[in-house]
Order: C-alpha cells, then sequence, then structure tokens
C-alpha cells in the first residue's frame, strides 16, 4: 500500500508546479493530497501533525524559492523556521523527522513536483506506516474538574 502523503502547496508558485505537472501529463503517486493554502507562510505545525494523527505517513510542505520568489515576501523563510521546529518537536515525539519534508517549487517545475512526491513516497515505503496516535481518553488519565 502506498503511503498517504499530505501536500500542503503555497498557491503562486508550487500549486502551480503541481498543477503544471498535471497539464504536462507528469504522473505522480495519487496517493499524494494536495492542499492548497495562499501562502507557505501559512503551514504551521499544527497541520502536520494533525494529518499524521489522523493517519497520513507524511507531510510534503512546499513553497516559492528563497530568498526572492515569495509573493508575500517573507513567507518562505516562514515556513523554513517552522518546519525547522517541527522536525525538532517530531523527533522528540519519536517520530522520524523524516516524515515532514520542506522543498521549494516554482511554476515552471512541475517535473520537480512529481519528483519530489515520487522521493517521498520511496523514503516513506522504507519506513513503514506510522502508529497510530493513542488518544489521550486511552491513556487513563482522569479528568479534574
Amino acid at each position: 500500500m502506498k503511503p498517504k502523503i499530505l501536500v500542503l502547496t503555497c498557491t503562486y508558485c508550487s500549486y502551480a508546479g503541481a498543477d503544471m505537472a498535471g497539464v504536462s501529463k507528469i504522473q505522480y503517486p495519487p496517493s499524494a493530497y494536495i492542499v492548497r493554502l495562499i501562502c507557505s507562510g501559512r503551514e504551521e505545525a499544527l497541520f502536520a501533525l494533525e494529518a499524521l494523527r489522523e493517519g497520513f505517513d507524511g507531510v510534503l510542505f512546499t513553497g516559492c524559492h528563497i530568498p526572492y520568489d515569495c509573493h508575500f515576501i517573507s513567507g518562505n523563510f516562514k515556513a523554513r523556521a517552522r518546519v525547522a521546529l517541527l522536525k525538532k518537536l517530531l523527533s522528540q515525539l519519536g517520530i522520524e523527522d523524516s516524515r515532514v519534508r520542506l522543498e521549494w517549487i516554482s511554476a515552471s517545475e512541475g517535473d520537480k513536483f512529481a519528483k519530489v512526491v515520487f522521493e517521498f513516497t520511496r523514503e516513506l515505503e522504507e519506513m513503514g506506516s506510522l502508529p497510530k496516535f493513542r488518544k489521550i481518553s486511552e491513556l487513563g488519565v482522569e479528568e479534574h474538574d
């Protein structure tokens, strides 16, 4: 079974790159679920944590090339900082930080988009499925008023 990947894209560059892959008939694994955000600066760690908790095996953050391609000037720098912190958090939780990846993909790079999704899929296949997160209610913790 192919790993499920959440792909968070910025509107102006990497989503257009994914669209370019489609228009150019460049195939990539159908297990990649693409979500378009206005900017890579809007990509948040909580999106990735929720996706992993809900059964995705990996999260691919994509955005405009650093340093000057971001339409919102510094969104790509924000994304880079957030992904670095997310990777540290995942490591502390005992989850491979390589389940999260950040790539810069421009609107004309449909081939790169497909290549990155294929590579990430292969890496996640080698890691295997992510164990299910346990809910707090399953830990036997009692609620106090």
